[in-house]
């Protein structure tokens, strides 16, 4: 969010380069992208064997619940060994075994997602040929020698070498191997728009760029790391998810362990296949299978739509986030002003104004001068006209320093341009303003747009004509955007370089609940940590150095991948789009990652509920009679009752793979009632499921004879 004063006194500014130079050039949907199958049968067979490889027992360590599963199995394997003849054993081995490796399943499938998009960018990885300046002079030498600090050549057909930044030149880039858009982008110095990125090819003209990453540490091996899961971290949440799942582990450990004597007592024996199963059917097996899995999901959610998060935590922050920070241009609004109408002062026509606002305008190269062109040929009627056609024509170009353009001919001089400017010129010619354009002239100010006094001299004097009336759009859906972020209760803040009078105007326009106007960096970092202060998670997004200090400050920055290096490494998410509005996204994608794990969590501790109720009374039924009465799902045996649930156990797991890399559907809504929906639909869902399920296994295994 580069800051820029956009009152009426400057509404003509120097060209810029077209809006649309950085745009995408069209929706791409999940499916044209790497991996977006979200339960592809061939990724399943493509992950298997990383699976298999991940039953390293310093793998395993990771995941408390699962280590002890891959124990459990190997113990129960142990023991069938020493009583080959025992169905009942090898058959609980296997289906543990399994239980360990579909949850390895879940991991490889969503690593195996981010390793595809992986190799996609290493094709932009080359080791390129680089023309380093020294001392002015040219010199090829490998890319991977460059070091920072150093300046290189690219020309039209050139791979850039490195990551750096353009510091003399302008030129068209091909960055469709970072961001998977086809359509070029302008990459000039001085700028907000002069990173570049390493393996990414100069299409025309020619730039020096200063490197700014050593080799090794350029933004695609970032990059690729990243989405590979080699980087990623688990995040204060993860953590504290699993030191709660490893004590409830613990907790049915000792539980389980006081079980044998107390068989003894009853007069019965429990085996050690029996108690493994048992605990491996209490623990919450469910959540911890999958619990890394949703983690990888989430942040490749972010890379399917092209954001790259540098950590797990921004992606969490992301859903806990309560503010929002959005830029004014390119965010809310169009980020061009438009000519929307003609307003003549008293005693002129629209007409009038419109003839010699078109005129005054053909010697405007600006967007803004090119559309007031367009609206009085469309709205009025006008013919197109072209310098070329007016002879003995003076053309007066519109300059940063005048802030007009105009014509002289046929004994008038027209003039067009920001307020002050023209005011000052119409004195000059000996003429008066009247009191009805300054009215025009705030009226429209206060109304968010920005006003052009357009003026003639002519045989009747000097005199203002009317005023062209300049207004910034809003996007459209932006007022139902913010709609719905305050039904999750995440305040928007604009920040624009507006006066307070045009930033109220729009802000009103588009439904945010507050604005900062005339914003300086030092307004920025300020509003972000009196937000903090308050206990709120803060997002925003930027590309400018001037934006470093606040991306850094914010809890979720999103830098634009079309701004300085300095935006970029401030940030911990870069958008490789650079789509301001995709900040909207991020805090959906982020609270769908927490919602996710939540309502898996549920899911999980209810199943084991009902496994409890399933297994327990099936053992010591027959001891204590008193039990059959919690035997509600009245299973075959005791056997098929352990038997049932193991299977249970390791189907539901890969069941809910799916689940876990897409995403539980996120609906704005308060906390209550999402805390509501998801009790009762993962909780009660949780509860009912290993009933149907476990009782639908045990009726087929007691039709397999000598096992029911």
């Amino acid at each position: 969010m580069t800051t820029r004063t956009e009152s009426h006194e400057d509404a003509m500014s120097t060209p810029t380069l077209a809006p649309h130079q950085d745009a995408p050039t069209g929706h791409k949907t999940d499916e044209s992208r790497v991996g977006a199958g979200l339960f592809d049968p061939k990724q399943l067979l493509k992950s298997l064997p990383e699976a298999v490889r991940k039953l390293d027992p310093r793998v395993m360590v990771k995941s408390p619940v699962m280590f002890v599963v891959l124990v459990g199995s190997i113990l129960t394997t142990a023991f069938s060994f020493k009583d080959p003849g025992d169905w009942f054993g090898w058959t609980i081995s296997a289906w543990l075994w399994l239980t360990v490796i579909f949850a390895n399943l879940a991991e490889a499938v969503a690593e195996g997602r981010g390793k595809a998009q992986a190799d996609t960018l290493r094709k932009a990885k080359t080791d390129t040929v680089a023309r380093r300046l020294v001392d002015g002079a040219e010199e090829q030498v490998p890319g991977t020698t460059l070091t920072i600090g150093d300046l290189v050549v690219c020309e039209a057909g050139d791979i850039i070498p490195g990551d750096g930044d353009v510091v003399e030149g302008v030129a068209s880039v091909d960055e469709s191997a970072i961001t998977g858009e086809s359509a070029p982008v302008i990459r000039e110095s001085g700028g907000d728009r002069s990173a570049v990125t390493g393996g990414t090819k100069v299409l025309s003209d020619r730039i020096v760029i200063q490197i700014t990453t050593k080799p090794g540490e350029t933004f695609i091996d970032r990059m690729i790391g990243l989405v590979e899961g080699a980087a990623r971290q688990k995040t204060p949440n993860e953590i504290a998810l699993n030191i709660l799942l490893a004590s409830l582990t613990v907790v049915f450990l000792l539980a389980c362990a006081t079980l044998p004597p107390f068989a003894d007592y009853a007069g019965t024996h429990l085996t050690m296949v029996v108690l493994v199963a048992l605990l491996v059917c209490l623990i919450p097996t469910t959540i911890g299978a999958l619990l890394s899995a949703i983690g990888i999901a989430g942040m490749d959610r972010l890379v399917q739509r092209n954001v790259l998060a540098m950590s797990g935590r921004a992606v969490e922050a992301a859903g806990d986030v309560s503010t929002l920070l959005l830029d004014k241009t390119g965010t809310i609004t169009l980020g061009n002003r438009q000519a929307a109408e003609f307003v003549p002062v008293r005693g002129t026509t629209e007409a009038e104004v419109a003839d010699a606002a078109q005129l005054s305008s053909l010697a405007d190269e600006t967007p803004e001068g090119r559309s007031v062109v367009v609206l009085a040929k469309e709205r009025y009627g006008l013919r197109e006209r072209h310098q070329g056609e007016l002879e003995h024509a003076e053309w007066i170009a519109f300059t940063a320093q005048s802030r007009m353009s105009g014509v002289d001919m046929d004994g008038r001089r027209i003039r067009k341009g920001a307020t002050a400017s023209v005011i000052t010129w119409v004195r000059e010619q000996g003429g008066e303003v009247g009191a009805d354009a300054q009215e025009l002239t705030d009226r429209i100010a206060a109304a968010g747009g920005t006003p052009l006094l357009v003026a003639v001299q002519d045989g009747r004097g000097a005199r203002v004509l009317g005023v062209i009336h300049l207004k910034d759009v809003v996007k459209e859906g932006m007022r139902e955007r913010f709609e719905e972020l305050r039904r999750m209760g995440i305040k928007t803040v604009m920040i624009t370089g507006d006066n307070p009078l045009t930033a109220k105007a729009i802000a009103e326009e588009a439904g945010v609940d507050d604005f900062l106007a005339e914003a300086t960096p030092e307004d920025k970092m300020a509003l972000i940590k009196r937000e903090q202060a308050g206990g709120k998670l803060v997002a925003m997004t930027g590309d400018g150095t001037n934006d470093a200090p606040a991306l850094a400050q914010a809890d979720v920055g999103v830098a634009m991948n079309t701004g300085t290096s300095a935006a970029k490494e401030a940030g911990n998410m870069v958008d490789l789009d650079s789509n301001p509005t995709k900040l909207i996204e991020i805090v959906e994608i982020g609270k769908q990652l927490l919602i996710t794990r939540g309502a898996l969590t549920t899911f999980s501790i209810a199943n084991d509920v009902a496994k409890y109720f399933a297994i327990i009374p099936a053992l010591f039924a027959a001891v204590y009679p008193g039990l059959d009465k919690l035997n509600i799902m009245r299973l075959s045996s005791p056997d098929s009752a352990i038997l049932s649930a193991v299977i249970f156990n390791a189907l539901i797991i890969i069941a809910l793979v799916p689940l876990s890399l897409k995403g539980v559907q996120y609906r704005p809504m308060s906390a209550d009632k999402m805390l509501r929906r998801n009790l009762g639909l993962y909780g009660i869902g949780g509860l009912i499921a290993p009933f149907i399920g476990i009782k639908l296994i045990d009726l087929l295994i007691s039709l397999i004879p000598g096992i029911g």
